[in-house]
């Protein structure tokens, strides 16, 4: 029985040990986009991002929270004004 649990809690640990060495490849080709980045977790997270060098479209409600976010970040991050909650808003930000 105790062999049996071994053996099983081995192969758990392998087998997270080989998803966590998984990595996506030529990450600074890729883009990540990301809602609500006027404050929050969004705004931390597309900085955070940027400084790992991925291109981040980070989308804001407001222009003065998309101003803020440009000053804040590097040129890979580019910003968008969308209102996830109005159909012109999201087919405004698509067209962009």
């Amino acid at each position: 029985m105790w062999l049996f649990m071994v053996v099983l809690m081995g192969l758990y640990y392998l087998l997270r040990w080989y998803q966590e060495r998984q990595m996506v490849s030529h990450l600074r080709d890729k883009f990540v986009f990301i809602t609500g980045c006027d404050s929050g977790f969004g705004n931390q997270l597309a900085r955070q991002l940027d400084l790992r060098g991925l291109r981040v479209l980070a989308a804001c409600l407001m222009e003065q929270g998309a101003e803020q976010l440009r000053k804040q970040t590097s040129d890979r991050l580019q910003t968008v004004i969308l209102n996830v909650t109005k159909t012109e808003s999201i087919v405004g930000a698509t067209s962009v």
